[in-house]
């Protein structure tokens, strides 16, 4: 498809794909968990020293609103070493996979937790981004000047998970929002280099929390020592963070590792009732090692992940040490047109998880279907449910039909 405008031909490539989507809970009375249709277009142009993409989407559920939106919509200037690129777009930093540890430019849709496309939970963010190259290096400047916070689940969700209080709450939201001044914009930095042995990332920022501080007050009643109720309200606080990635081939493996400091983060702590009332800051240390191998024809990946509260506060109610593992096996058959895929988050302090099988097959050009299963793993002898064990009851079963065109 071409278009002519101002006596310059532009040439504009349109693909995307149309989607339908149908999810089951495997408890009684096995309701839908998802029931959804997309459509995604991908707007593709160019002319001289310049181009433009526009990514619109639309999300259909029964009964509902349609929800329409534009994932990515930005202007590309190049020039000889530098290239800039202005509008919402997507940033996508780090070695890691499944995992958000600089990979934190763009915010997330985590309004079907972790169970969405990671092309559909990293949000575009409205941005300026300049990439100068250095021979085999790239230096990333990256400024954001209005603050797009993490998209929660609605509080009617399947997802949705407030604090477990035994006395009724209330949420303020009056200081949730950052407003839109300079002072409060966002910055980042990234240099990447490129060699036969080794690709590295460096990076550092000054961002605000994408997710949320709960401040939590407690509403007292006069002669009694407990609170009668809990206002909660959520904040935003700024972080300063530096860190950095790599990945180096050893033989048949690939090794991948990814790592930043946070500075200022906000933690939960209990008073001296024994409630998690109270916060404290702060630095933290978060970071993974990773491997990828071939055994044959089937792929395998393996990730450590662990987050290192520093300056550690017996009160704090999250642990010192937080630790994940990941785990992907992939194969395919029939000349390649079905794939099997299994990946699995593991929670190793709660001893809960995510396993994730999926079958893919192709039907024909464009079309495929998709099968697979979500299954949440609770270990009800741990004290708490977990990142992942909270949600036991959401196990799903689910069937995608896909056109790619």
């Amino acid at each position: 498809m071409s278009f002519v405008a101002s006596g310059i031909s532009q040439d504009v490539s349109i693909h995307g794909y149309a989607r339908t989507y149908l999810g089951v809970l495997t408890n009684e009375p096995y309701d839908y968990s998802i029931s959804q249709n997309t459509l995604d277009l991908k707007l593709e142009g160019s002319v001289g020293k310049g181009g433009f993409y526009a990514n619109p989407y639309l999300y259909q559920y029964p009964n509902q609103v349609i929800d329409i939106g534009l994932r990515e919509v930005y202007l590309d200037i190049f020039f000889d070493k530098l290239d800039l690129r202005l509008g919402k777009q997507q940033i996508i930093w780090g070695k890691g996979d499944g995992v958000f540890i600089t990979d934190i430019v763009s915010p997330k849709d985590l309004s079907e937790f972790l169970l969405r496309d990671f092309d559909e939970i990293r949000m575009g963010v409205t941005s300026a981004k300049i990439d100068y190259y250095l021979g085999n290096n790239t230096l990333e400047l990256v400024w954001i000047p209005t603050f797009t916070p993490t998209t929660m689940p609605d509080s009617t969700s399947l997802w949705a998970r407030l604090p477990a209080f035994d006395i009724p709450i209330a949420i303020d939201e009056s200081e949730k929002t950052i407003s839109g001044r300079l002072e409060n914009s966002e910055g980042f930095i990234k240099f990447s280099g490129m060699s036969s042995l080794i690709d590295f990332e460096l990076m550092a920022g000054i961002m605000w929390d994408d997710d949320p501080t709960l401040h939590i007050t407690p509403i007292m009643e006069l002669g009694n020592p407990q609170p009668a109720s809990l206002l909660l309200m959520p904040k935003h606080h700024q972080l300063t963070l530096g860190g950095g990635s790599f990945s180096t081939e050893l033989g048949r493996f690939v090794i991948r590792g990814e790592g930043a400091y946070y500075k200022g983060k906000s933690f939960a702590a209990e008073n001296t009732l024994g409630m998690p009332l109270d916060l404290m800051e702060k630095d933290f240390i978060h970071y993974l090692v990773g491997t990828d191998f071939s055994i044959g024809s089937n792929l395998l990946s393996f990730q450590f992940i662990q987050r290192t509260i520093m300056d550690f506060d017996d009160s704090i109610v999250s642990d010192e040490f937080d630790n994940t593992m990941t785990f992907l096996f992939n194969r395919t058959f029939l000349s390649e047109t079905l794939a099997f895929q299994f990946f699995g988050y593991l929670g190793l302090n709660n001893e809960d998880a995510l396993l994730r099988p999926t079958l893919t097959y192709d039907i024909a050009d464009g079309f495929e279907i998709i099968t697979g299963a979500n299954l949440f793993v609770r270990n009800d002898d741990t004290k708490t449910d977990g990142l992942f064990g909270y949600y036991d009851d959401n196990d799903m079963v689910f069937v995608k039909v896909k056109y790619s065109f």
